[in-house]
């Protein structure tokens, strides 16, 4: 896999807070798989990249985000609070490079796309939060600038859509719309079984 980075998308405390709305099921299982895949990026020698979504307290950067229903909602991912932060249990690694978001998708509004370049990336591996919001649409962004995507299906997460629709089944229809003309669907272990 020359030429790869790993982004690493919203690892951050809103996705594991148990009193969260947005708290994932199962959080430190995807949790693990991410630090699993740090760790063989950091033993290849490949570029780490870590995302965060940071908004003002005022929300003046915030656009459609938080009223894209035409109703306001509040902020979130306020920049300074425990919500927007890392999650502790992240492994940060020395020489890994941070950039910060404003929306879904990684490429808009942030340097990403100049640093990949600098680094000679045509790949991207993705993973972290949320499969269907964060993750699916930088997916979809990188697939539109002609960079290749592994999408790490099992090292994303979401919270529950409601009742009826579960986290299993809300990363498998992203994967199958995906896997259908966007990425490479794969598993954590499966990758880096091809990393080495």
């Amino acid at each position: 896999m020359p030429d790869t980075a790993l982004l690493l998308i919203d690892v951050q405390n809103v996705y594991a807070l148990p009193d969260s709305p947005l708290c994932v099921p199962e959080f430190g299982a995807s949790l693990g798989r991410i630090n699993r895949l740090i760790e063989g990026f950091e033993a290849a020698g490949k570029p780490v990249i870590y995302v965060r979504h940071v908004h003002r307290a005022d929300g003046r950067d915030a656009g459609r985000m938080f009223d894209f229903s035409g109703a306001a909602e509040p902020v979130g991912f306020v920049e300074g609070t425990v919500e927007a932060e890392y999650v502790p249990g992240l492994k940060i690694v020395p020489g890994g490079l941070h950039i910060t978001k404003r929306r879904y998708s990684c490429f808009e509004g942030t340097e990403l796309e100049a640093i990949l370049r600098s680094l000679g990336v045509k790949t991207l591996a993705i993973c972290g939060y949320m499969t269907n919001f964060c993750c699916e649409t930088t997916a979809r962004a990188a697939h539109d600038k002609d960079y290749f995507v592994d999408f790490i299906a099992d090292a994303t997460g979401a919270p529950d859509l409601g009742e009826e629709y579960r986290q299993p089944a809300i990363i498998q229809a992203v994967c199958a719309t995906l896997g259908a003309g966007f990425a490479r669907i794969l598993a954590t272990e499966e990758y880096l079984g091809a990393m080495r």
